[in-house]
């Protein structure tokens, strides 16, 4: 069988892929990479099509050892490469001889590193994907010391590149573009200003499913709003009464609990998923889709 010995499954690593989208309606949301753009790239550098699964590792520390020969290439958080303890590059095509142990250390800048192999990681779908939705616990089991993971089929002809420029850093503040959700009115006009106008935090609570955030005040309704559940989608802004907003990531509930403020624009869902507690954001009104 060729494909990836896991040695050390790291922080935090599951299987990812673009997700399970019009699954709603069976209370399934999209899930699939956190970092959509990041794991593209890793899918493009190894040749592999875009349905191609890639492993997205939370905190960096994963450890494989390739069975077989495979092309692998790692992406997302900026994290140290090794190849038989050998420093190798991110956003690049390496390749790995049967029984190379490929090592990522702990991230330096951004949260969420993505690890593609030629092919693609092959287990079963569900519902269409192969990606591992933490809330309901749909696809794939996490990454576990020991799993033996399948390479499929899912690759064309390698690209001549084998190495492109990583994203720019993130500003801190991150600048995250948001379009008012239509239920705004819900809340005071206060809370829409300082929605848009204060400077958020990053607090330790965060996983696939979204990231709460504190600020200098807090969020309230308006008179007369009320807290209701809301149909949610990545990127929604749901303000609980605590008044800390939450932003929801791919693993977000089909409905929330709370009113949605706001929805921060697709393009910018990949810098929301590198941040780490502490990073700052403040949120931009825009008309971008």
């Amino acid at each position: 069988m060729q494909g990836l010995e896991v040695v050390h499954s790291g922080m935090f690593t599951t299987v990812q892929d673009r997700g399970r989208p019009e699954h709603g309606d069976h209370g399934l949301g999209t899930s699939g990479a956190a970092d959509r753009a990041a794991h593209a790239a890793a899918n493009r550098l190894v040749g592999n099509e875009p349905a191609a699964a890639t492993l997205e590792v939370a905190a960096g520390g994963l450890t494989v050892r390739s069975i077989g020969e495979n092309v692998v290439a790692v992406t997302g958080a900026r994290v140290p490469v090794t190849v038989d303890g050998h420093p190798e590059a991110d956003y690049a095509m390496l390749k790995l001889d049967d029984g190379d142990v490929l090592a990522l250390g702990s991230p330096s800048r951004g949260l969420r590193s993505y690890l593609a192999v030629r092919g693609g990681i092959d287990v079963p779908e569900t519902h269409g994907s192969r990606s591992t939705d933490t809330l309901t616990g749909t696809g794939p089991a996490p990454i576990r010391d020991g799993d033996r993971l399948p390479v499929g089929t899912l690759a064309g002809e390698l690209p001549i590149e084998e190495q492109i420029p990583p994203p720019a850093p993130i500003e801190d503040p991150a600048m995250l573009r948001v379009r008012l959700s239509r239920h705004s009115e819900v809340f005071s006009a206060g809370s829409v200003h300082a929605l848009l106008h204060e400077t958020w935090t990053v607090t330790p609570q965060l996983d696939r499913v979204g990231i709460r955030l504190h600020g200098p005040g807090r969020l309230h309704l308006a008179r007369g709003g009320t807290d209701r559940p809301e149909p949610t989608v990545a990127g929604s802004v749901q303000v609980p009464p605590d008044g800390n907003p939450i932003l929801f990531l791919a693993d977000h509930p089909v409905v929330g609990d709370h009113p949605v403020i706001a929805v921060v624009v697709p393009a910018d869902l990949p810098v929301a998923a590198q941040l780490e507690p502490g990073h700052r954001v403040r949120f931009v009104a825009t008309l971008t889709r």
